[in-house]
């Protein structure tokens, strides 16, 4: 397996191989939690993003009238658990298209907002998932549901 340098990142992507990537926040002051790369907190530690891969097939979209479907079916299914407010979204990534759903999570008492982009990766799922809690008012919420909906990939 290779390093995880930057030069041997580069070595990588020249010869064609595809190392696994870690998620890339491009947010000042968010640090991976206890230096895991697929975890990041802002400095107030009021939001959490969280990369995942199932190891489940999810389809590539190619249009989206395709992903507005199967957007659809994650509402329903997604409405059928212990969740509330849900909304999904078909979103661009560079042509392909990938879903993005909002909801409300409660655990502990506490009551979450959660946006996840559900991501086609070689056709297996990734999910980059945001939280926080319900009435954050830090600048870190905002900046989050953006790079969600806009950059992660």
């Amino acid at each position: 397996m290779l390093a995880r340098t930057p030069v041997a990142l580069l070595t990588a992507a020249a010869l064609g191989l595809s190392p696994a990537q870690a998620l890339i926040v491009p947010m000042t002051g968010w640090t991976p939690v206890a230096g895991n790369a697929t975890e990041w907190v802002d400095e107030a530690g009021a939001c959490l993003l969280r990369e995942e891969k199932h190891g489940q097939a999810f389809p590539t979209f190619k249009t989206q009238d395709q992903a507005r479907a199967f957007a659809l079916k994650l509402q329903s299914k997604l409405s059928a658990r212990k969740v509330r407010e849900v909304v999904t979204q078909p979103v661009d990534r560079a042509g392909e298209w990938s879903i993005l759903a909002s909801y409300a999570y409660e655990q502990g008492g506490v009551t979450y907002r959660i946006s996840q982009l559900y991501l086609s990766d070689s056709g297996i799922l990734r999910t980059v998932t945001g939280s926080s809690a319900e009435y954050e008012g830090s600048p870190c919420v905002n900046a989050m549901r953006e790079f969600l909906r806009y950059l992660a990939d």
